[in-house]
């Protein structure tokens, strides 16, 4: 995985983005649980990227865990959480 500018985007430069192929990952690592307020802030990222590069595939890569509403909320945008280990 490749590690992307945030700025490319319009995105804040503490946001962290890794780019393989056809996929763009929104990092997120933290302990504390990803909850709905975080998935609405999630949600306008993805507006913002879809708006320069609207072929690429977005997903978040989570070391927390994510509230199911959350989940749901996400999903139901066509935005696919994966959980991954600390590193």
């Amino acid at each position: 995985m490749v590690s992307i500018d945030p700025k490319k985007y319009g995105l804040h430069q503490r946001v962290k983005l890794k780019g393989a192929g056809k996929e763009i990952f929104i990092l997120i690592e933290r302990k504390s649980r990803v909850i709905m307020k975080d998935g609405n802030r999630i949600i306008q990222m993805v507006e913002k990227i879809k708006q320069a590069r609207p072929t690429k595939k977005i997903s978040v890569l989570s070391t927390a865990p994510v509230c199911r509403k959350t989940e749901q909320l996400l999903l139901k945008n066509n935005i696919t959480v994966k959980k991954t280990k600390l590193v």
